[in-house]
């Protein structure tokens, strides 16, 4: 499943920047799959196999009135190839695709407390300066971490947590003993 939704978000992102609509086309996938994954019903009626292509596909007309003609057309062949179910894995892969373009790097910050946003700032403008990148800075409480914090950049992860200093001196320990 996973294969097959690379290879449409790379189709409709390529689309989607020969025409200079990548991020229409971006924004226009983000709500269709968000209010897919909050309503059952369209759930229901684009994931089932007792709906024909054809119902779905005006469904799709009907629902998205006046959305880009392109993104339409896209999920009109998704519901004609019985592909809506990978609706949110192509968003993925769209959405990584469309963050590679814009340069843009996810960043999340954990911390055992709430941390002054001057603080959050600063640090996302040092991440910013030493990537070259702009960034997408999330920042969250998680107080199991104990104390210090965790810091996800891209698909690497600094922990410097005292949770993660403990776990790894107890994995130190266990292949002393």
């Amino acid at each position: 499943m996973e294969e097959i939704a690379q290879v449409y978000a790379r189709a409709l992102f390529e689309s989607a920047m020969e025409r200079g609509e990548l991020d229409e086309i971006q924004q226009q996938l983000s709500v269709w799959s968000d209010e897919l994954g909050n309503n059952k019903n369209l759930q229901t009626f684009f994931f089932s196999p007792r709906f024909s292509s054809a119902e779905k596909k005006d469904a799709v007309r009907r629902i998205i009135d006046g959305g880009n003609e392109r993104f339409i057309n896209f999920l009109e062949l998704l519901a004609e190839r019985h592909r809506l179910p990978v609706t949110f894995r192509i968003r993925r892969a769209f959405d990584e695709l469309w963050r590679e373009e814009h340069k843009m790097l996810p960043v999340e910050l954990t911390s055992a407390v709430e941390l002054d946003e001057g603080l959050v700032g600063s640090i996302g403008e040092r991440i910013e300066e030493r990537t070259g990148r702009r960034i997408e800075l999330t920042s969250r409480v998680d107080p199991d971490i104990i104390g210090g914090l965790v810091l996800r950049v891209g698909n690497k992860v600094l922990d410097a947590s005292v949770h993660g200093r403990l776990e790894r001196l107890r994995k130190q320990i266990a292949r002393a003993a």
